[in-house]
Order: C-alpha cells, then structure tokens, then sequence
C-alpha cells in the first residue's frame, strides 16, 4: 500500500513539474499573431471555398495582413467592395476588379449532339473522362455528370434533364472557381458579368474542323471566322478552327450573332438585332451559286 502511494506521490510531483516545464517552453516559444487577422477574417464571407488561391479565409486573412503588396489578392464570393473595405482598414491599396460569373461554354444539347454509344458505369465526369471521351460523338463536349454542380456550394448549378446540360445561375454564382476546377473537359469559363446578367460567348470548345464538327454537333463552332470579320471592336478571335470572344473587349453589340451559321454564340438576357435584308446583288450571285 505504501508502495502504491509513494508511486501516485512520484507521479504526481513529476507531472506537476512537466506541466510547469511546458509553460515556461510554451512562453519562450510563443509567437504573438497580429490581432488583425481575426478582424480582416469576419470581414471575409467565411465560404472557405478556396476560390482565393488559399485554403481557406484563414490563411487568406492571414496573408492580407502579412504581405505589404495585396494587389494580387481577392477574394471572389466576398467582391470588390469587401476587398476595398479590408484594404482600407489595413491601410493598404486594393485590386480593382469586376464582378465575374461561371460560364457555360458548351450548347450541345441532347437534340444537337446525339449519342453514338451508352455509358453505364460511375456517374461521374472525372471518372468518365478518363476512360474515353463520352457518349457523343464529340471530344470536347459536356458529359453532363455533374461534377461541378457537386463542387458548387452555393446551389448555383443544376444539370438541364432535357437538354443534359449545365445551367449556372448568375444571380447565384460567387465566381469561387470550383466548377472550373471539377470540369474535365475545361468547359466552365469565369467571364465578366455584366449588368442584368446579359451575356455573348462562343458555347463550344470544339477545336477539330468544321465538317467534323458539323457531323458530332450541330450547334459547334465550325471555325468560319465569319464573326471575327464583322466584330467591329476586335473582340473576336480565332484561335485554331474555334471562334472566342473576349469579355473585355466585346461591347455587346450583337452583330456576331446574326453572322454565326450554326447558332454556337450565345446571346442571354437580350433581344438578337433584326438580320438585315439581303441586297439584290447577294440575292443573284446566291442564285447563280
């Protein structure tokens, strides 16, 4: 029994002693963190959706306050007007930057761009592009698994059952980046939002030429550059047998949309200018074609 006691006894001073050890230890060793960090990460959405190039608002904070150059940093789901407020409480100069929204750059519908062959294995984008290149007879289109509306956490994604493809909803998208990154096929765009939504842009990604598009999907960029010709800002390029339209640079004029033969640009949220009449001189040398 004394033995017994004498242990409990022994036991007892040592882990009295450790635990003062370990104060002192942990005294010497502290680091001090800048009580600003807290502040500037109740300032953050607190979406941890890494959308920022971090791995969460944490470290984000943590960054904002430490580097004396944040020109580089923003946070997409919180905005412009957060990013100029956490700037102004830091005494530093924010980035400016307007607002984006996830795009859609695909318009092969299940009527435009019919299966060739059936899939019946894990409901899975990423698992399906890895093993061939999908139920279409098109390489580049959406397999329509909805792996990017699983990575969306802001319900903005759902998959259209009629059409098998993505829908996004603007008002809902924060531009965090994660169905970019969930898309095998690099098919979800950030693109400047404009107001009310609207919207032009090239929804194909098909680079192959255009009598193969034409044989996979019917609504495919076919690589006429007849909507580079008419753009009269320079905001359509061609980049191989592909058409794109650069956000920047478009001002929304819609004279692209009526030139596209195959219907691959796509126009939200406004009315497609009136097709101007044919003149008698393109009339006859239509018919004599």
């Amino acid at each position: 029994m004394n033995a017994l006691v004498l242990t409990i006894l022994t036991l007892s001073v040592l882990g009295a002693i450790l635990a003062v050890i370990l104060y002192f230890v942990a005294q010497r060793f502290k680091v001090e963190e800048d009580p600003r960090i807290d502040d500037v990460e109740k300032m953050l959405p607190g979406a941890n959706c890494g959308g920022c190039g971090f791995a969460g608002c944490r470290s984000m904070s943590e960054a904002l306050v430490k580097m004396d150059d944040i020109s580089s940093l923003y946070c997409p789901v919180a905005g412009a007007q957060t990013m100029v407020s956490i700037a102004s409480y830091l005494g530093k100069s924010a980035a400016e930057k307007g607002p984006m929204v996830a795009t859609m750059r695909c318009g092969g519908s299940c009527d435009k761009r019919p299966k060739v062959n059936s899939y019946d294995g894990a409901r899975s984008c990423a698992v399906v592009n890895s093993l061939y290149t999908g139920e279409s007879a098109c390489a580049y289109g959406c397999l329509g698994y909805g792996d990017c509306a699983a990575a969306c956490q802001f319900g903005a994604i759902v998959i259209n059952p009629n059409t098998g493809l993505v829908e996004i909803d603007a008002d809902k998208c924060t531009a965090c980046g994660a169905c970019v990154k969930a898309c095998p096929k690099a098919l979800i765009e950030m693109r400047k939002k404009w107001p009310k939504n609207r919207a032009i842009y090239v929804a194909c990604r098909s680079k192959s030429r255009g009598a193969v598009v034409m044989k996979a999907c019917k609504a495919g960029c076919i690589g006429c550059g007849k909507c580079a010709k008419v753009c009269p800002f320079g905001a359509i390029s061609m980049e191989g047998n592909l058409a794109y339209i650069d956000a920047e640079k478009c001002k929304l004029c819609r004279k692209c949309v009526n030139e596209c033969p195959t219907g691959a640009i796509r126009i939200v949220n406004m009315e497609p200018l009136p097709k101007e009449p044919k003149s008698v001189e393109n009339k006859a040398a239509e018919s004599k074609a």
